[in-house]
């Protein structure tokens, strides 16, 4: 994902979450810190402990992170994945690619959420 990131010259502090649960509690401390949400969150869909889309639903019921541009990041093309995703307020599903290539140019979509957000 760093490498992604980099190629297409997205500068920023990339925060990486282990797990669904963390990823719900970090969502839920912004709270009380004087901090924003991150610019762009991806989510991966098939998380431990908790989905994907129970941290996107988290976040859309959050002030702070209600309008945050965030992306699913699946290895599921499933047709009820997709729907839910965005349903749940996903600003874009993305299955992820087999190849390094086609993964690194995953950095474009970013940079073009990003942009659009800002």
């Amino acid at each position: 994902m760093r490498e992604a990131l980099e190629e297409h010259g997205i500068e920023g502090e990339l925060l990486l979450i282990a797990d669904g649960d963390h990823a719900i509690r970090y969502i839920q401390s912004l709270q009380t810190q004087p901090v924003d949400c991150p610019d762009l969150v991806i989510i991966d869909l098939n998380l431990p402990k908790r989905t994907g889309h129970e941290v996107l639903q988290s976040m859309r019921q959050d002030p702070k992170c209600r309008h945050a541009p965030a992306v699913i990041l699946s290895s599921s093309d499933a047709s009820e994945d997709r729907a839910e995703s965005m349903r749940l307020g996903a600003t874009q599903y993305i299955c992820k690619p087999l190849r390094l290539k086609e993964f690194l140019s995953l950095g474009a979509i970013f940079k073009e959420i990003l942009e659009a957000a800002a």
